[in-house]
């Protein structure tokens, strides 16, 4: 069995370089071997051995045993499918599709090429969150009953994707969906209805603010998540014996221990990368068979219930899923 797991790029975005491309760095198991990319000087600079001026080109590199998918989202089902055709295994960014459509689509398409198909939510292999849900499992806090959560930050510039509607821009695509998921993973149940509210900025058209509550059936989750408020993040699972707080949820820090409580007690947990861990997760469950973390057919229950909020705020009123 090969020990290590070839991964191509494709793109040279903002967010890969600054937070991927030093985690891959750090991998036991996964070595960046390829990039694709129109800006070939700028990849030129970054120290890859393979630069490609195309997607398509990273594809067709037999070399290649798994791709990356940082690109905007609108993309993002396009070039997973193109990936899992071309015999490559796939991470691909969330929101992985703009639609349950596309994001069953994808998830067809992983058992036709038998390949791995998996959602970049790193939260699902960071030790904090695993503890969090160990904690719910071993009734720490009794029964869970609420969760509440907050995901916040400041982006006007209409030229960023996150604020394009075409793109799949908008809060509860690009943030709000860590709620969604962890409200899932923790408590490892689905949300049988949903009600939203949904503020968009008169510009853009994206959703700018956005509220939601999801009925998990004797459990609750709610969530404000939003684009132009000032950046903050949260998450508490309320039992009935206890309680839970994560202090930094999705941006976890990588060159200190992230902090959770039980009962207001902290627990500091190992300093690691989230990225790493994620891309070392991922290569490690694909090279020896095993589940990945993330897999589409779980994207499928995330679009589920991004699009029947968006579908509440546009109704007014509850929608079953």
């Amino acid at each position: 069995m090969e020990s290590i797991l070839r991964w191509g790029v494709l793109s040279t975005s903002k967010f890969f370089l600054t937070k991927v491309l030093p985690a891959l760095a750090h991998c036991r198991t996964a070595r960046l071997a390829a990039i694709g990319t129109p800006q070939v000087e700028k990849a030129k600079t970054l120290g890859i051995s393979k630069v490609y001026d195309s997607y398509a080109g990273v594809l067709a590199d037999p070399a290649i045993d798994a791709v990356y998918i940082p690109l905007p989202n609108h993309l993002h089902g396009e070039w997973a499918i193109a990936a899992a055709r071309a015999g490559k295994h796939v991470l691909c960014e969330k929101p992985i599709a703009l639609s349950v459509t596309e994001a069953e689509q994808l998830a067809a398409v992983q058992r036709e090429c038998g390949v791995q198909i998996g959602e970049a939510f790193m939260v699902a292999t960071h030790p904090q969150w695993l503890q969090v849900r160990d904690w719910v499992r071993e009734g720490k806090i009794g029964q869970l009953r609420a969760i509440q959560g907050f995901f916040s930050y400041t982006n006007l510039d209409p030229n960023n994707i996150r604020n394009q509607l075409a793109a799949g821009g908008g809060a509860l695509m690009d943030i709000g969906c860590y709620p969604i998921f962890t409200s899932r993973f923790v408590s490892e149940r689905e949300p049988v209805r949903v009600l939203g509210l949904v503020e968009r900025d008169p510009n853009f058209g994206t959703d700018r603010l956005t509220s939601a509550l999801l009925d998990f059936g004797g459990l609750q989750a709610s969530f404000t998540c939003s684009t132009q408020l000032f950046p903050y993040q949260k998450m508490h699972f309320y039992g009935t014996a206890g309680h839970i707080e994560i202090e930094i949820p999705f941006n976890a820090p990588p060159d200190r221990p992230a902090r959770i409580f039980l009962n207001g007690v902290a627990t500091d947990l190992p300093v690691v990368d989230q990225y790493t861990v994620e891309f070392d997760a991922f290569s490690e469950a694909v090279l020896s068979g095993e589940p990945i973390a993330v897999p589409v057919a779980a994207a499928v229950g995330n679009m589920r219930a991004i699009e029947g909020i968006f579908r509440s705020a546009a109704e007014g009123g509850w929608v079953t899923l």
